[in-house]
């Protein structure tokens, strides 16, 4: 076990890719901004009629490039919303809200076309430049209604009533230098017209940010109902108004063509070398903007608002017309356009003056830098609250941008007009969320003493990186919980020891440096055995709760059932239904279920506490999250775990985030997951997660897979099951052959319920699939073995065929007629055969790329694509890249892993027992405890879950039955050796209390529980019979029908050589072989896309938490350290008939601050 203060974290290493994370993103938001603007501009340029860059009769194929720049975002958020729309059920919106928000979208994009399509053509490209930043003019007068419609007094109204006003002169100053410059021009007076109002209504386009505002602070029933429906049927009304833009923008463009004397006829005869400039323009137009975009999105979730997101917009836009002002050419003078572009001398245009004329007026020169500089400062100051905005870890997207569309053609107005706009009081105040309360629980079942010390270290670190003494940060407090099962083992001249109660008396003083004192440990007598009630140095508790399973059920599920009634049901919920029932009280439980947590861990379960944070982050910025789960890391040596290893990776790498991606993660594994509190305790969750498995089908979902069985019931119920990459965590592993099967043998298939959103009908198709290939896998591993014999032997398909199937055919008559550890026996011994098979099998598909002469078959290819896609998997796993060593074991175990497993799997489902760590200790009979007070009881303490039923303050104390009081014997014995010992203590005398009892209503909830849920089960001979026949002859008959006409259905396709080139020879390629094999190439193919979105959002998550977390907390929270360092002196061992040794110490608790040198 290692030394809590032993941090190693590469700190130096850590700052260095954040830093290189936000520069490069940086970097990223200002050269796309700018090549945006930039490509925009020149776009607008090619459409100048006053230019030779295109004769005027092709100006149509510049202007629909700006048509295409001004629609692609519609198009990409339209193909969003539809995409949206396939995983959950978008809700229509009232008349009066379509209407509101179509009559807005036609305003402002017909704003946008008219402005870019019609005027800007017309004007010189550095006004064009100037008069985009004037767009924000209607934001900064909604700025100020708002702000004062809030009736408070803010920071930024004198800001926004400065930015209106500059930005309103801009417009003054505008019109005015063309009075001046040609009053009598009644065309160009018509371009200035279109130009200003075309502004204006696009100044309408963010007035969501502002409208929110209004209907909060607003008394109006219509306006908050108004604005709960744009909220809740938001997909759908993005369909509408894009759909909308799009009929706008195109009618803007088809009359404005014609209107103008231009022909559409003329698109189809431009030329060559002009389309090929055209269209690398437009498509650097269209890329950077999106991209832009969406580093924008990221610098914000990086909470890197003000470096990465605002101060390079605010600089592209000075770069660009840094750019053109000493460079513009002379636009009217040029001949054709590779002039243009390439070579021409430099010469400059502004407002229809050129350069190399020397009479350009000087109130012109001064008008147009002044409204230059009036639109530049409106704009800074109409966008200074961003400056003040407060970004948390992973922001919504929704959260922070209020529309999901961006403009193309003023990428970086629209940006950072579209941010969300909160009107701030007083001085700057950070915002935070609410304290949320987590209850780790760990179910410990017959661990070993380091192991169990993974666990309790991790509780220790917690304890310290959250301290209740000295707290530097409120967004969490915990409670740590420690369920002990089989804790009271009767042994020959005892009547009880129990296996952890060392650690929790005493810790070594290895484990830290400085010592503080503790307060005294409880010792509790509970209807269920026992439990330890400890104070941790930084103030934290943990209760340890020993199990007696002669009173309640052993394993894991009753475990979880106990402390989710006890936290939840006792804890949480009583409290309230002790208080009148108000709506105050309804509100206080409904946000205290939002914020309470469950951290569920298994006793040998090692995490640090930025695992824990980075698992809360997902649930706090998501109310839809009922569980996240981490990273799992298998520890130990051996063969089997080198598997293990491999398999967890390629698992976690691949397939967890496809489902993360595409749709939710169907299992969250019990070891280390977080769930919600309001999640567990929705409808038929905790329920049904209770019930006592009667038939086959529950023991094999209830009983062998009770973490996905958990996960199920909250999807059906439509909470969400997320999957944080960066969260590690540590569990050991089976070692040995026999312990893997069982543990495999009890990990079940769960069902998926139709009611979650995020269970869309191409998720489900993918699912289906997935689930397929698992089902078929026996058959195309005797596929594969059966070409490779083919090759090898030389005989024909048939003979081939049978030979392949022997072996698994013989394995499953053997498990019909062996026991249990002769079916691994013999297992294990067939599993050594395939290995050497499948260095055949890789061996046989090199021969044939030799024989052959080529690679172009499917098995080389796929077998090449497979690798090429798994090291880059890796590559992008960094930290794990070395798991890549253990691929080799991986693809010798695939036979025994995917054909032998399954058959044991499935022959062995009635076998209900939990396959690793059992015990060989003597069970005795179970004993049924019941109370006076529980008898005809009608209403009880665990009625607290249902509001028609009330609860009895005070319950009489029970009345032991004799079996009751030989349990209870034996708990005082369990309290007298948790007191006494004859070992010479480090500190004097052991700090424990005396015996104590819970309090009468908590016992009486206690006595209810047992008897509803947790009375031992009677031992069931029959089930034991229970073999599911069906299911294998299903598997036997298809895998072997399909087996059978394969050869009858092959198919030729011609032979490609070395050099590409057709050869005389075919392939014959088995149409069922060829199917699973494009069939499997695809589905590795989607979850290695889905791996390369869910890794970015891994860095931006993890960059963003190293730039939130306190310094002085880093040095606890991202250790990675190999468990299993035994630091322990063993000093008086008691010796008992237990699988374990325990060391007993003295009640004196020493640690060192993670802040001392």
């Amino acid at each position: 076990v290692p030394v809590i203060e032993d941090e190693q974290t590469p700190w130096k290493l850590l700052k260095l890719l954040k830093f290189i994370s936000l520069i490069v993103v940086a970097v990223f938001v200002f050269g796309l901004a700018l090549c945006s603007k930039t490509s925009f501009l020149l776009l607008i340029t090619f459409a100048n009629e006053g230019t030779k860059v295109l004769p005027d009769d092709q100006r149509p194929v510049a202007l629909l490039c700006i048509g295409c720049a001004l629609i692609t975002s519609s198009v990409l958020l339209f193909l969003k919303s539809i995409w949206k729309a396939c995983y959950k059920t978008s809700k229509l919106p009232q008349k009066r809200t379509a209407a509101l928000i179509l009559f807005m979208e036609f305003l402002a994009s017909a704003g946008a076309a008219i402005l870019t399509i019609v005027a800007m053509p017309h004007f010189d490209i550095v006004t064009n430049i100037t008069i985009l930043n004037g767009v924000g003019i209607f934001s900064t007068l909604l700025q100020v209604v708002a702000q004062c419609y809030a009736k408070e007094r803010n920071r930024f109204l004198v800001p926004s009533i400065t930015a209106f006003i500059f930005l309103l002169l801009g417009y003054v100053l505008f019109v005015a230098l063309y009075i001046i410059k040609a009053p009598t021009d009644t065309k160009m007076a018509t371009w200035v017209g279109l130009a200003v109002g075309g502004s204006l209504l696009l100044s309408l386009n963010w007035w969501e940010n502002y409208f929110r505002l209004i209907c909060e602070s607003s008394n109006s029933i219509l306006l908050k109902n108004v604005c709960r429906d744009m909220r809740n049927c938001s997909n759908t009304l993005h369909i509408f108004s894009s759909l909308l833009r799009i009929a706008v923008t195109a009618c803007v463009l088809g009359a404005y063509v014609p209107l103008g004397e231009m022909d559409w006829n003329i698109v189809n005869s431009i030329p060559s070398r002009e389309t090929r400039i055209i269209a690398i323009t437009v498509g650097v137009q269209l890329t950077s903007s999106a991209l832009c975009h969406w580093f924008s999105l990221t610098a914000c979730k990086m909470h890197a608002l003000r470096r990465c997101f605002i101060l390079p917009l605010y600089l592209a836009s000075l770069a660009v017309m840094a750019l053109f002002s000493p460079q513009c050419n002379d636009l009217k003078k040029n001949e054709d356009l590779s002039k243009f572009v390439c070579k021409n001398k430099i010469k400059y245009s502004f407002s229809g003056w050129s350069k190399c004329e020397d009479s350009i007026p000087t109130i012109l020169i001064s008008t147009s830098s002044s409204l230059a500089v009036s639109w530049w400062l409106g704009l800074i100051l109409g966008t200074l609250h961003l400056w003040y905005l407060n970004v948390y870890r992973i922001q919504r997207t929704q959260d922070l941008f209020i529309r999901r569309l961006y403009e193309g053609a003023f990428i970086e107005q629209s940006l950072l007009l579209n941010t969300r706009f909160d009107i701030q009081t007083g001085h700057r105040v950070k915002r935070n969320f609410e304290t949320v309360m987590i209850y780790l629980c760990a179910t410990m079942w017959h661990e070993t003493y380091e192991e169990m010390m993974n666990v309790v270290i991790s509780i220790f670190r917690l304890d310290k990186y959250r301290s209740k003494k000295q707290p530097r940060v409120n967004d969490f407090i915990f409670e740590a919980h420690i369920f002990v099962d089989d804790a009271f083992i009767d042994v020959e001249g005892t009547n009880c020891w129990f296996s952890v109660i060392s650690i929790f008396m005493g810790l070594d003083e290895k484990l830290f440096r400085t010592k503080h004192q503790v307060p005294a440990q409880k010792i509790i007598r509970t209807p269920y055995g026992g439990r330890l009630a400890v104070t941790m140095p930084d103030g934290n508790s943990i209760i340890v709760h020993f199990k007696d399973k002669n009173i309640v059920r052993p394993k894991k599920r009753w475990s979880q059932v106990m402390y989710l009634y006890y936290l939840l049901g006792w804890k949480l919920m009583a409290k309230y239904y002790l208080r009148c029932r108000t709506d105050e009280t309804c509100l206080l439980l409904q946000r205290e279920k939002r914020n309470s947590y469950i951290l569920v861990s298994d006793g040998d379960t090692d995490f640090q506490p930025a695992a824990v944070m980075l698992l809360i982050d997902r649930l706090r910025m998501y109310p839809n999250v009922g569980a996240a789960c981490g990273r799992i890391h298998p520890t130990g040596s051996g063969p089997a775990v080198w598997f293990q290893k491999f398999e967890y990776a390629i698992s976690h790498w691949l397939q967890k985030t496809a489902e993360h991606v595409f749709g939710c993660v169907l299992c969250s594994p019990g070891c280390f997951s977080l769930f919600r509190a309001e999640a567990l305790m929705d409808e038929n969750v905790m329920k049904k997660y209770a019930m006592e498995s009667k038939q086959a089908s529950h023991y094999i979902q209830y009983d062998q897979g009770e973490d996905r069985w958990l996960c199920t019931l909250l999807l059906k119920q439509g909470w969400r099951v997320e999957y944080n990459a960066a969260s590690d965590a540590y569990t050991n592993a089976p070692v040995d052959f026999k312990e893997l099967y069982n543990q495999r043998r009890r990990w079940g298939p769960s069902t998926i319920s139709k009611k979650n959103s995020s269970m869309s009908k191409p998720y489900m198709f993918y699912q289906l699939f997935t689930i397929i290939s698992v089902i078929m896998s026996p058959a195309t591993i005797c596929l594969l073995i059966a070409s490779s014999l083919r090759f090898i032997f030389n005989i024909n398909g048939s003979g081939a065929l049978i030979l392949a199937a022997i072996p698994p055919a013989i394995y499953l008559v053997l498990c019909f007629k062996l026991k249990a550890d002769t079916q691994v026996t013999v297992a294990a011994f067939l599993s050594v055969l395939y290995a050497f098979l499948m260095l055949v099998v890789v061996m046989s598909i090199i021969g044939t790329m030799v024989k052959d002469r080529t690679i172009l078959t499917p098995s080389s290819i796929f077998i090449i694509a497979m690798a090429i896609i798994y090291i880059i998997t890796a590559i992008m796993h960094p930290q794990e890249f070395p798991l890549l060593s253990y691929s080799i074991i991986y693809i010798f175990s695939i036979p025994s892993a995917y054909l032998l497993l399954i058959i044991y799997s499935i022959v062995n489902m009635n076998n209900v027992s939990w396959g690793t760590r059992e015990s060989n200790s003597a069970t005795g009979a179970p004993v049924t405890l019941k109370t006076t007070a529980q008898k005809g009881k009608q209403h009880s303490s665990l009625s607290c879950y249902s509001q028609t039923q009330h609860m009895h303050l005070v319950q009489p104390m029970p009345i032991l039955t004799p079996a009751a009081k030989s349990a209870f014997q034996r708990f005082l014995s369990w309290a007298k050796c948790c007191k006494g010992s004859d070992k010479p203590y480090r500190a004097g005398k052991p700090r424990t209390s005396k015996t104590m009892f819970p309090e009468a209503d908590e016992e009486q909830f206690w006595w209810e529980l047992q008897e509803k849920y947790l009375q031992p089960l009677p031992y069931d001979e029959r089930s034991n019979h229970l073999v599911l026949f069906f299911l294998n002859s299903l598997w036997l008959v298809a895998a072997f029908t399909l087996q059978t006409f394969e050869r009858n259905l092959s198919i030729q396709i011609p032979m490609v050589d070395l050099n590409l080139e057709y050869t005389d020879r075919f392939i014959v390629i088995d149409p069922i072989a060829l199917m699973f094999i494009l069939g499997f190439a695809l589905t590795v193919l989607i979850q290695f896309f889905a791996m390369l979105y869910h890794r970015i959002s891994t860095l931006i998550h993890y960059v963003a938490f190293l730039d939130t977390e306190p310094k002085e907390q880093k040095m606890v929270i991202t250790t990675q350290y190999s468990p299993g360092q035994k630091v322990f002196q063993e000093t008086t061992v008691v010796a008992v008939d237990l699988n374990f040794q325990f060391d007993l110490y003295c009640n004196n608790y020493v640690i060192t601050s993670v802040f001392s040198p």
